[in-house]
Parts: structure tokens; C-alpha cells; sequence
């Protein structure tokens, strides 16, 4: 098998996730192929798409949530995401096991005593044809189960049942606020069907290959998708990295020269290019990890030759909106050199991503 270097990785891996150059492409269209988008802050999938996209504004993506092509859901670590409805269709039976053990963990002490599947049945009774939130369902859960806390209650049917978050859940700009319940059935007009992780894996694939099985289950929060991925083998192709991991990609999938210019992008909190592999090397060291990653948070992070090279906020004072950058070297330290051009560069970029998040506001990009 051919050995993928580092910056081949890293430029295959730029490819799928659009960040080789911005593409012109309908927003629906870059949610598929990115395989959806994390959607733990409303914002973050607004800003990745803002940094992949060319002419994008959120209305797009707005107008995708309000017209149920796109929706926002409990999925893959089961954590919130962005996807297209068809591909909730392909994720969330799959997903299905990832879900049962977060109730479990989370939840099993609280709930003990109570039939679940019967809980499932009465809180799909409850939301047939409305939309309510959490503490709502909560409380009509609680009727038939009155010694067990709502939030409890109301947690373990989001997790066992098949729901999705409509507007104005989701939408850019709303902070905080109550999250809304839908069937995801009624929501979408569908029927569930059977799990098919074959499928699941084509499509990660698609957006993060090449890539080992241990990257599959970080990313999907899955485990014991080896014999699936064997089953898949005479259709893909496979490569080893510089570790001699194995790497299995789609046989007709980009992967551009190592050599291949890249702009400097600077991608939100819990980005795709961070979350999408157990192995991150391909855009960090694991010093930088250390900072990056810390616990469940990842950073939003700047890119410079499509690696990490430092964690980036945006900080309001009065009329002026401040991105701050903190510089990371390899070592996970402040030491970094950027030349002429590429200062040129961050602090362009900086400014036209202030301009996205704060418009009528003075701008201004600090390196630290």
C-alpha cells in the first residue's frame, strides 16, 4: 500500500472539507459533502460555511432550517449537528446505539423504574403534530411517572426517540433560550428505516478521507464497524500513513499534490478538520492538541499552510469588535514567526470574518 505522508493527509483532508480554495456551491450541497456540520453553538455551522463558501450569508442556511432541508439534531458523539434531511435518513438509525448509551450514562440512575419503551411511545403521543420543549415534554412525561424528575424524563425520550430541533433552534444569532421538539417524522414527512452503516461510512468518507476505522468511531461515537468496512473493502482503496496505520479512501476522492498552496483560514469552535478523526495530526501536532482540545471543548483554531498555528475569539468592546489570535508553534507555545505575507493574510482574513460576525461595527485583529 502507498504511504501518505503528513501533508498529504493534510491537503487530501482540505480537499473534502473545502478549504483548498472557498467553493461555489449551494449551502445544501457543502452540508452534504462536509457530512454535516457541528452544531453544539448555533453560530459555529454559520462561520464553517462562511469559511468554506464563497458569497455566503446566513440566510441560506436559515432558509434551509426553515424549509426542513437542513435540520438540527442529536447525532454523531451525540452532539448536536447540522445535517441535510436526506442524510439524518442515513444517520440517525445508525446512530441509534451512540444515543441508547448516552441515556445510560447520563441518565440510567434518574430513570430507573421506568418502562422506557414505554416513555417512548407516551412522548411521541405528546409531540404528534406539535412542537414542544424539553421542560414541556418533561412535564407531561412526569403525569405518568410522578416521583421521577421531568428533566430526566425529557432527556431519555431526545435520547431514545427520533427528534429534531426546528426554528428558531439553530437559526443565526438566537443565544440561549428553551430548545423545541419535533417528531423527526412528522417534521421531515418520512419513514425511518433499517441502519445501514455502510452507508454511514461512505459518506465520512467522502468528506474525511483517507482515514483509518479508529477515525470512524471518533467520529461517530460508533465502535465494531471493522467487519463493515471489510464488507466495503473491494470498493474502496487503502493507503497506510507514516505510522503504518491503515487509511481507506473512495476510489475517486481528491487527493492533491502535498505541494499544493493553502490559503490561511480560521475555522470556529468544534470545526469538522478538528473533530472528524481520532488522529489530528494531519492539521495539529499533539503538543498543539493539548491546547486546542481541552476536555470536551475544541477552540476555534487559525490555519497557516493548512496546519494549526493558533486559537482564535472575537471580543466586543463598546463599537469595536476585536478578533484576538494567540499564536501556537508546534510546541504548543507562542513562539511562532510569520512572514510579512502571511501576517498580510491572517489579518485580511481576520477582518473579512469580523465584517461576517459584527457588521456595522469597527474591526480590528490583534496577534498575541
Amino acid at each position: 500500500m502507498d504511504v501518505m505522508d503528513r501533508r498529504a493527509l493534510n491537503r487530501a483532508t482540505l480537499a473534502r472539507q473545502f478549504l483548498l480554495a472557498r467553493e461555489q456551491l449551494p449551502a445544501l450541497d457543502a452540508v452534504h459533502a462536509l457530512a454535516g456540520l457541528n452544531a453544539q453553538s448555533a453560530k459555529d455551522p454559520y462561520l464553517g460555511l462562511w469559511a468554506r463558501l464563497t458569497d455566503f450569508e446566513p440566510d441560506q442556511l436559515a432558509d434551509l432550517l426553515h424549509d426542513k432541508q437542513v435540520v438540527r439534531a442529536c447525532l454523531m458523539r451525540y452532539t448536536q449537528h447540522l445535517v441535510t434531511a436526506a442524510d439524518y435518513q442515513i444517520l440517525r438509525p445508525v446512530i441509534a446505539p451512540v444515543l441508547v448509551r448516552a441515556h445510560h450514562s447520563a441518565w440510567r440512575k434518574q430513570t430507573e423504574g421506568v418502562d422506557l419503551d414505554e416513555l417512548v411511545v407516551l412522548g411521541k403521543e405528546a409531540l404528534k403534530g406539535v412542537t414542544l420543549t424539553r421542560p414541556q415534554l418533561g412535564k407531561k412525561l412526569k403525569e405518568r411517572w410522578p416521583d421521577h424528575e421531568g428533566t430526566a424524563l425529557g432527556w431519555t425520550f431526545q435520547y431514545l426517540a427520533s427528534v429534531v430541533h426546528p426554528p428558531p433552534d439553530g437559526l443565526w444569532g438566537r443565544k440561549g433560550g428553551v430548545t423545541p421538539f419535533a417528531l423527526a417524522e412528522d417534521w421531515l414527512g418520512i419513514t425511518l428505516g433499517e441502519p445501514d452503516p455502510g452507508r454511514l461510512i461512505l459518506l465520512y468518507l467522502a468528506a474525511f478521507g483517507p482515514a483509518s476505522l479508529r477515525d470512524i468511531h471518533a467520529w461517530s461515537g460508533l465502535s465494531r464497524l471493522g467487519d463493515t468496512l471489510d464488507e466495503l473493502r473491494p470498493q474502496l482503496v487503502t493507503f497506510t500513513n507514516e505510522a503504518g496505520t491503515e487509511l481507506f479512501d473512495l476510489p475517486d476522492a481528491p487527493r492533491p499534490d502535498p505541494s499544493t498552496p493553502v490559503p490561511v483560514r480560521l475555522l470556529p469552535e468544534f470545526d469538522n478538520l478538528m473533530v472528524g478523526f481520532r488522529d489530528r495530526s494531519r492539521v495539529m501536532t499533539k503538543e498543539q492538541q493539548t491546547r486546542v482540545c481541552v476536555g470536551a471543548y475544541i477552540a476555534a483554531t487559525l490555519l497557516v499552510d493548512g496546519f494549526v498555528r493558533g486559537m482564535w475569539k472575537v471580543e466586543l468592546n463598546g463599537d469595536t469588535a476585536t478578533l484576538a489570535i494567540e499564536l501556537l508553534d508546534d510546541n504548543g507555545g507562542g513562539d511562532v514567526v510569520l512572514s510579512a505575507a502571511e501576517r498580510k493574510a491572517v489579518e485580511a482574513e481576520g477582518i473579512a470574518l469580523l465584517r461576517f460576525m459584527a457588521p456595522g461595527q469597527k474591526h480590528r485583529v490583534q496577534l498575541v
